[in-house]
This record gives C-alpha cells, structure tokens and sequence, in this order.
C-alpha cells in the first residue's frame, strides 16, 4: 500500500537522540540465540534513561524452533524467565505475543496482540515525544502495526537491527530475510528509522568466553544464566578452542543511551530485494544508518550494568 511520505523537517527532528526519560518498546526474538536475553535485560538495567512501554514476542524459525510461530512462543516464555532473574515481575503485564507468520505481502498485516497493542500505545503517545520501538528480530510485529495503522508512523522511531552493510556481498541476513515483504513495508512507509546493520558493523561487537566468565559468573543469578547460555550456544554452533561471538542486538538498545558508543549518519533510505540485496534511489527519505561500534566502552557499560545487585 502507498503510505504518505512525512515532511523533512518532521523526520529530521525525530532522527535526533532522544530526550530523557524516553518511552520504549522491545520487539525480540529473545529465545533465538544468545543476545536478545543481554539486550533485554540492558534495556531494564538502564531505567534511569529508559521507560518500558512494551515488551512483545517476535517470531522466528531457526535450529531452536519448529515454526515461527513456536519461536514465537518459545521468545514470549523466555521473557518471563528473564524477568524473574532480574526480580522485575512487576514488568510482566507490559509482555505480549506477537506474530504467529510472516507477513504474506507487502499489503497484508499479520493480526496479532503486539500489533494491536504497539498501535494503541504509539496513538496514545503525546505529539512531542515519540515511542521508540527498538526491533532485534524479523520486524513482522512493527510491519504489521503500521499496516494496520499509517498514521502510526508519526508516533514512533524506529531502531532496528537487521541487513548488513550495503557494500557486504549480500544481504542474507537473518532478522531482514525471514520477512523481506516486513522489511519492505518498514522501509517504504516513511517511519523514522535507525539502521544498525549487522555484519559489517554490528559484528565487531564482539565478546569471548574468558570476557564473561570474568565479568559475569557469580556475580547474580542473571550474570550465571547469560554466561551459562552463551557458552552453551557457542558449543551449540560447533565453536571450540578461542572463540568470539557478536552481541547483536545489545547495540540497538545502546543506540538510545549514549553517542559514543557508535557512530551514524544520515542517508536516504534503501529498498531491501527479495534476492537479497539492497536497492538504492537517491530521492528516497533519509533514515539514520550506524556505520561504526564503539565496542570497549559499550560492553563495559554493558556488563557493569549486568552485575549489579536488584536493589542497586
């Protein structure tokens, strides 16, 4: 479906950092792999700066899942587990399911309760201070709300991890190419968006084993689970001997913390292929692309946060 574009001055405006305390919402696939589960609970442990609108399911379809629906499934019941670690139950009425498939067109919504809810927290947002909806997974639920809802896009800012560089071979990459009609949809309606793509970029946001073994095991019951889980995921995906593994999705919640942990720039927006590239048109309106990670300063701020007590 066409979508109306916003007015540049409008876009410009909401491309900016946020102001203090921002409203967030998470869209994860947090049983996927290793990184969703650092990321939330970065989000939590930054509360100063952060305030939790929303946490809601992301489908997906890997080695962990028997369909998107049940990795699905799987993300919405790993995310209470996690919020009990973090002693946050209270944020537990704040979690919903979301998309049991991938959108089927790009003009086609897929109903679900993080896409009905998503909609009616960003049209009950004030005018001068956006939602962040910050995605680390296929980018159906936030698709499918702005499907449901055009005007939607006036009330949010979208941080998405998903794609690689545009000069990476291809752009196989695994949150963009489970929904391509998704990415395609995020991208043509005009929504204020932020880009971190992944390899090329995100990639060097690397950790090692020894790294959390030293910073993480024994400090909290958190800190024991994430450490817990990576090695095993590591072990999981054949890697032995001095292996490193991104923390993906850590640095799309980063992005709403601080500058310096990453650089950006404005450039106009691109049209994910459904072969697996980028396209580019010059007129297109600009979004905001990560090209840099400042990695030591984000995971130490990244792994100090994690091993601080509940109460602290």
């Amino acid at each position: 479906m066409p979508f109306e574009p916003l007015p540049a001055d409008f876009l410009l405006h909401r491309l900016q950092r946020p102001v203090y305390p921002a409203d967030v919402v998470l869209d994860t696939d947090t049983y996927n792999e290793m990184d969703d589960q650092f990321a939330l609970s970065y989000l939590i442990r930054s509360g100063d700066r952060l305030r939790l609108k929303g946490i809601h399911a992301a489908p997906f379809f890997n080695h962990h899942a028997a369909s998107p629906a049940d990795g699905m499934e799987k993300s919405y019941q790993e995310i209470f587990k996690l919020l009990g670690l973090l002693q946050r139950d209270d944020l537990a009425p704040l979690v919903c399911r979301g998309s049991e498939r991938y959108l089927p067109s790009e003009a086609e919504a897929v109903d679900s309760q993080a896409a009905r809810r998503l909609v009616r927290l960003g049209l009950e947002q004030p005018e001068d201070r956006p939602l962040y909806v910050v995605a680390i997974g296929a980018i159906t639920n936030v698709a499918s709300a702005l499907l449901l809802e055009p005007a939607l896009k006036r009330k949010l800012v979208v941080i998405w991890l998903g794609g690689n560089r545009a000069d990476w071979p291809d752009n196989k990459e695994f949150n963009l190419y489970q929904d391509v009609a998704g990415a395609r949809v995020l991208f043509d309606s005009g929504v204020p968006l932020v880009l971190l793509p992944c390899q090329g970029v995100v990639s060097a946001f690397l950790t090692t084993a020894p790294e959390l073994t030293t910073w993480l095991k024994g400090q909290n019951p958190l800190c024991d689970y994430l450490w817990q889980h990576s090695v095993a995921e590591a072990e999981l995906c054949g890697q032995h001997g001095c292996w490193s593994r991104p923390i993906w999705d850590v640095t799309a919640v980063a992005w709403l913390l601080e500058p310096s942990f990453m650089a950006d720039r404005l450039l106009p927006r691109p049209i994910p292929t459904y072969d697996g590239h980028w396209a580019l048109d010059l007129s297109r309106p600009l979004y905001r692309e990560v090209y840099a990670i400042n990695r030591d300063a984000l995971m130490t701020d990244l792994l100090t946060k994690l091993r601080q007590r509940p109460l602290d």
